[in-house]
């Protein structure tokens, strides 16, 4: 299966495409399967709960789950890694890389959001190298604001984004006042 790609300008070092829909509304179910998981979104490290900061209900979802909606997911995530690999070569020169850490789904209820500019490695304990997130709901005027690159992407369910994971892909919500929010994101870091 090809996945229809979110063109978007090559110097921002950021790819998209799209997964399937009922992909998406399966994920949803998920996390509102796993209430006895849930969490308050939390920042780190060192981890802390900031409602300045970010606000979030999360489930986290371990790379190996074996859950086959999570199972579907990862295959997609693969298949979208390979497509960014072959929009930035410069990856194959990287040392093996992989999901080592657990992903999130991520849900946001009006007014809640990632709020403060931030990257996705910020400190000498993250091994993370990209970045990639799904919008499992379209949410108008709640996308994802990328500083550098000037560029907001929206919030359309099933675009996936990949993006390194350093500072010049410093980024923040954009925060809707009116809408329900579901993403799911994880980081890829070296074996």
């Amino acid at each position: 299966m090809d996945l229809k790609e979110y063109i978007l300008p090559k110097n921002s070092m950021i790819g998209g495409w799209y997964i399937p829909p009922v992909v998406c509304d399966d994920l949803i179910i998920l996390f509102k399967d796993k209430k006895e998981y849930q969490i308050k979104g939390v920042v780190g490290p060192p981890l802390r709960l900031d409602p300045d900061y970010k606000t979030s209900t999360e489930v986290p979802i371990h790379p190996s789950y074996a859950h086959p909606t999570f199972l579907i997911y990862r295959n997609l995530v693969e298949k979208i890694i390979h497509s960014y690999e072959k929009r930035y070569p410069e990856i194959e020169a990287f040392s093996k890389f992989g999901m080592g850490e657990p992903c999130q789904i991520q849900y946001y209820k009006p007014g809640e959001g990632y709020k403060r500019w931030h990257f996705e490695r910020s400190s000498r304990g993250e091994n993370r190298c990209l970045v990639f997130m799904t919008y499992l709901n379209d949410v108008p005027d709640a996308g994802t604001h990328f500083k550098y690159q000037d560029l907001t992407t929206p919030a359309e369910k099933g675009l996936t984004l990949i993006w390194p994971s350093d500072f010049t892909h410093t980024h923040k919500g954009q925060i809707t006042q009116t809408h329900e929010k579901y993403i799911i994101t994880g980081w890829l870091g070296f074996a």
